[in-house]
Formats: C-alpha cells, sequence, structure tokens
C-alpha cells in the first residue's frame, strides 16, 4: 500500500506571550486530528498510538478523555448475537 503524508498548516497571530506554548499546541493539534481519524474509522487504534508515539494503553486513557468508544458501534444486536454465537461454538468444540 502507498504511503501518503498529510501536512495541515494554518497560521494564527500570536503574542509573544503565548508563544512559550508553541510546542504543546502543536502537539495537542496532532492528537487532536489522530483521534479525529481514529473516531470516524478511518484507522485503527493501533495505528493511532503509533502515530501519537504513545502505548495502546495511554491511547485508551486519550480515547475515554474523547468520548471515543473503543467497541465498534456500528454493529447491530443482531450481528453481535452471531459473533457471540460463533465465538461459543468455538469455544465448545474440542481440540483436535
Amino acid at each position: 500500500m502507498a504511503k501518503t503524508e498529510l501536512e495541515v498548516r494554518f497560521t494564527l497571530p500570536l503574542d509573544k506571550v503565548l508563544l512559550k506554548d508553541k510546542v504543546s499546541a502543536e502537539h495537542k493539534a496532532k492528537e487532536a486530528f489522530v483521534l479525529e481519524l481514529l473516531r470516524q474509522g478511518d484507522i485503527s487504534a493501533g495505528r493511532a498510538a503509533r502515530l501519537l508515539n504513545i502505548s495502546r494503553w495511554d491511547l485508551s486513557e486519550l480515547m475515554y478523555e474523547a468520548g471515543i468508544s473503543p467497541f465498534d458501534d456500528s454493529l447491530t444486536t443482531e450481528a453481535l448475537d452471531a459473533e457471540v454465537k460463533s465465538a461459543l461454538k468455538d469455544f465448545d468444540e474440542p481440540n483436535l
């Protein structure tokens, strides 16, 4: 798969007092962008953690703070029921 890079740039007029927080603000902007990609399902949690250079555990905390569910909310009750039945069937089958 070909890799694509995205560079997001914008300019804000800031006075010198605010420039001391520039690095922190840039980090938060990247974090917000990656979390939004994750929220929309464009990237996986593993990829989000790698992009942010954090552990999956730390990512789960960020997801909680951002209100992002770690579960696939698009599953219907029927689909979830089918997955559970399939898992139980696999669990009940003896190992050969």
